[in-house]
């Protein structure tokens, strides 16, 4: 019972290629502003040379006890803590203090220049949290235990104490 009809082949269609690249350069264009805006107004953290000058009230200043220690995050990153005791011997209140860290390798040359605000350490049972020097300023005669937190060294750091300077004091 053949009838002899046969199905008419159809000619392979061509994929039309035109909205995917379309949307493929939207998509682009889109990952472009996003990145921009965020980067806009940011600009590298500028290191502090390592021969910068100490800010001349930082005589005033003698730090003690300093330690270091170092943990893991929650997401597996290792963060480096500097802490110490800081004693105000000068006669001005200070408001706020700019620690320079020289990181160096085993050649002595500094691999890690890192400046940022020292924080005082604040205990409130059960934590241990940190807050800025301009909180609980440092009045003449008082000393204060502090934190320096660093969430990445250096590779080539030699795991010595590094090297701590005072570079900027405000005071009233």
């Amino acid at each position: 019972m053949d009838s002899g009809l046969q199905p008419i082949p159809q000619a392979p269609r061509d994929r039309n290629w035109l909205p995917v690249v379309i949307a493929a350069v939207v998509v682009a264009i889109i990952a472009a502003i996003v990145v921009i805006a965020f980067q806009h107004g940011r600009s590298a953290p500028k290191a502090t040379p390592a021969n910068a000058p100490l800010d001349p009230y930082a005589a005033s200043l003698e730090l003690s006890n300093l330690a270091m220690s170092q943990s893991t995050n929650y997401i597996g990153a290792r963060i480096t803590y500097l802490e110490g005791h800081i004693v105000n011997t000068g006669d001005r209140t200070v408001t706020g203090i700019g620690a320079q860290v020289l990181f160096r390798d085993y050649t002595n040359l500094v691999t890690q220049n890192t400046t940022q605000a020292m924080n005082f350490i604040r205990t409130r049972q059960p934590y241990v949290d940190v807050e800025p020097v301009s909180a609980a300023p440092l009045a003449p005669g008082q000393g204060r235990d502090f934190r320096l937190v660093f969430d990445g060294v250096s590779p080539q750091w030699n795991g010595q104490m590094p090297q701590l300077r005072i570079i900027h004091v405000q005071t009233r």
